[in-house]
């Protein structure tokens, strides 16, 4: 079920009404009502051709098809058979619920509701604003408004069709669509977990939006598609050997390979300012099984046999995701690649792509169980003391191997270094300009692990490179710390550039004149001034009394008060002298809660983005206005504690499952201290609002015994 059955090559060469009709029967069997809704729709529809020169009935027959696909609900399917009869010719609603039944036409009347709520809400084609701020009130509306879930699904695999034959339309029409499916569309499928459609929708919409960069990544996985399929085979026969060594039978268990969509790899290049070549995890493998418990017994197999990378663990099998989703999804080095790894049963998979589509709840309204608040929270730390410690115990506590340079110069590593390790251990400036390597005279990844004995060459490149993505992959504090010095310092540039621009915003100035001022006042703490506000309102207060030591200006300043005033959206915070009513999160870059980010100022409303964005960067460049922005603090604590875990199997699971019930927020595990046969202590650091230690305490104490509990953000514990 899912997207190996919609057969997307085919709909979009389908192009005569006989070989639609014939995929739509392979999709759902014939009946009556599906064979009086087919010849209906072609009557109404005889006379009306799409810009391809098409019969129009080839679009709704294929949707119909795309909908079949993903659900056996024949009202749905009749419904997208049906869907712009209303719209489109001179049929109303009534004629459909007398000839199709209610259910049908409600359907129906949902779909052309959103039509009109579409001619409302986004702004016409022909006007050449930004389409991103009417598009986001278009969702916004549609998801308040739409109460039963199967008409979004409908409209889903309208706008599926619809980007599949965009290339009959101008560039200026494709582009508006793409956007809107961008913004809208694929959110929408996002939220109700239908994972292939969003997928779809997201790289068809790349593919228009993004056209430079879209030929970049299929260039690079084109030149190395056999370097790829290889690893991903190689893999795989791995993963497969261990399973049926330790007890699985090759019945219990399918191992599916792919490279990462192209949008997702897009967004991780913007989020991180890296390259293609610099995205870690590319490639990812997919284990289906029986049951959950066998999913964990897959994990531990995974874990003793390839490191893994701990930072990219997530358990959302135990806590699962709003929509619905539950996967485990770890993240592992194996030979020169890092694979990530999702282990999920094959009820959990067919959740994952049909999301709300895999499990209806026949005409209940559909969505009571899906909650539509999709902001997902990613916790965000500062440099603190337990970094630190993490940062130097992998030196401290790891064995050591020895490598060697060409000269035969011998440098000691911990176990699991890899090469760019060496080139920060050889010298900051080899590493920060490493470029690639050869190990034993072969040409190797920079984040090859290496072994004792191992010869590494490093050639270097004469520019520094920006590797912020890769803090995670190397093991000495030597090459995390410089990685992390070089990334603060990309940081710090990108601020003081936006320091200048919300100063001159604010003040109505030009930018160059600001710039003259900070080389004159305030060099030092130019960068702080983006994310700090104080430093902000100090900067503005000390340019007017400058300004009006000038007598000139003394009549402007009465009349001007440069006031920062405060606004709160979203988990944002943002100041600014000129009015904002709103924020906007662009869709080149998705900054999630805590990244780094910078907003532009445009028509009153504040469009947030990356501080890594390549979009963001030209706009920087070109001093767009600019405003405040930064994250809402929040009250959150961090404990530790130990606690007395029965052997057994699911206990751990059921433990999580339970503190994810109390809101508790995990960010490491560690499991077998002191083991025993009947019980093992498992230590725990996590995050909760709850202030209050012993209230905290005694709430978990209701489930298991607590060893040890400390805040660890309170210094007198």
């Amino acid at each position: 079920m899912g997207q190996s059955q919609v057969d997307i090559q085919r709909v979009k060469h389908i192009d005569s009404v006989d070989l639609a009709t014939e995929y739509l029967f392979t999709q759902i069997p014939p009946s009556e009502i599906l064979n009086k809704a087919l010849e209906y729709s072609k009557i109404a529809h005889q006379k009306q051709f799409r810009k391809s020169g098409q019969p129009y009935i080839i679009h709704p027959i294929l949707v119909a098809s795309i909908v079949s696909s993903i659900t056996n609900d024949e009202a749905m399917a009749v419904a997208a058979l049906l869907h712009d009869v209303v719209e489109d010719t001179l049929v109303n609603i009534d004629e459909i619920k007398e000839l199709f039944g209610a259910d049908v036409a409600h359907l129906v009347e949902g779909l052309t509701k959103i039509d009109s709520i579409r001619d409302a809400e986004l702004i016409s084609s022909n006007s050449n604003e930004k389409l991103v701020v009417s598009a986001l009130s278009f969702r916004k509306m549609l998801l308040a408004s739409i109460k039963d879930v199967r008409v979004l699904v409908v409209k889903l695999c309208d706008r599926l069709h619809n980007m599949l034959t965009l290339d009959s339309l101008s560039e200026y029409k494709q582009e508006r669509i793409a956007e809107e499916t961008l913004v809208v569309y694929a959110p929408i499928a996002h939220r109700l977990g239908i994972s292939f459609l969003k997928n779809l929708l997201e790289d068809l919409s790349f593919s228009y939006l993004f056209k430079e960069d879209k030929q970049q990544i299929d260039g690079y996985l084109d030149t190395n598609y056999h370097a790829i399929e290889m690893k991903l085979d190689e893999f795989k026969e791995s993963i497969n050997k261990i399973l049926v060594q330790n007890g699985f039978c090759e019945d219990d268990f399918e191992i599916l390979s792919r490279v990462k969509h192209k949008y997702s790899i897009y967004l991780k290049m913007q989020r991180k300012g890296v390259g293609i070549e610099e995205v870690l995890d590319l490639l990812a493998v997919r284990i289906l099984t029986s049951d959950p418990v066998k999913c964990y017994n897959i994990l531990g197999l995974i874990h003793l046999h390839f490191q893994p990378l701990s930072s990219r663990f997530k358990d959302y099998i135990a806590v699962p995701k709003d929509n619905g989703y539950r996967t485990i999804h770890t993240t592992v080095f194996y030979d020169t690649a890092i694979f990530e790894v999702q282990i999920r049963t094959y009820d959990m998979h067919k959740t994952a792509e049909l999301g709300v589509a895999a499990h209806w709840k026949y005409k209940s309204g559909g969505n009571d169980n899906i909650k539509l608040d999709w902001l997902h929270n990613l916790g965000y730390q500062n440099e603190s003391v337990e970094d630190f410690y993490d940062l130097i115990k992998n030196d401290l506590y790891s064995e050591d191997i020895s490598v060697f340079s060409p000269k035969g110069e011998a440098f000691t590593l911990p176990r699991g270094a890899v090469v760019l390790d060496f080139a920060y251990a050889v010298h900051t400036h080899v590493g920060n300009h490493a470029r690639s390597a050869l190990v034993n005279k072969t040409k190797t990844s920079l984040l090859n692990e290496l072994h004792n004995g191992d010869i590494v060459k490093i050639e270097v490149d004469e520019n520094s490179i920006t590797r912020c993505s890769w803090i995670d992959a190397v093991k000495t504090s030597k090459a995390k710390t410089n990685m992390k010095y070089i990334c603060n310092a990309r940081v710090r540039e990108i601020d003081s550039k936006l320091s200048v621009n919300i100063v001159a915003t604010a003040m109505n100035l030009n930018s160059s004149r600001v710039e003259e001022w900070f080389e004159k006042n305030n060099h030092d703490k130019r960068a702080t001034v983006a994310t700090d506000i104080e430093q902000f309102r100090d900067v503005i207060y000390k340019y007017i009394i400058e300004i009006s030591q000038n007598s000139r200006f003394k009549g402007f300043l009465s009349r001007h008060r440069f006031k920062l005033k405060q606004y709160s959206f979203r988990g944002l915070e943002i100041y600014s002298a000129s009015n904002v009513n709103d924020v906007v999160f662009d869709y080149c870059c998705h900054p999630k809660t805590g990244d780094e980010v910078m907003a532009f100022l445009e028509k009153g409303k504040a469009h947030v983005h990356h501080k890594m964005c390549s979009t963001a960067s030209k706009k920087l460049e070109a001093k767009e206005p600019m405003i405040f922005v930064r994250w809402e603090k929040l009250n959150i604590y961090n404990y530790n504690m130990i606690v007395s875990l029965h052997s057994g199997v699911g206990t751990l699971a059921e433990f999580l499952n339970f503190l994810a019930k109390l809101k508790i927020d995990i960010n490491q595990i560690e499991l077998g201290k002191n083991k025993s046969e009947s019980t093992r202590y498992c230590e725990i650091g996590f995050e909760s609002k709850e202030a209050d230690i012993n209230s905290l305490r005694a709430k978990i104490e209701q489930k298991i015994k607590v060893i040890h509990f400390i805040r660890t953000d309170d210094a007198y514990k």
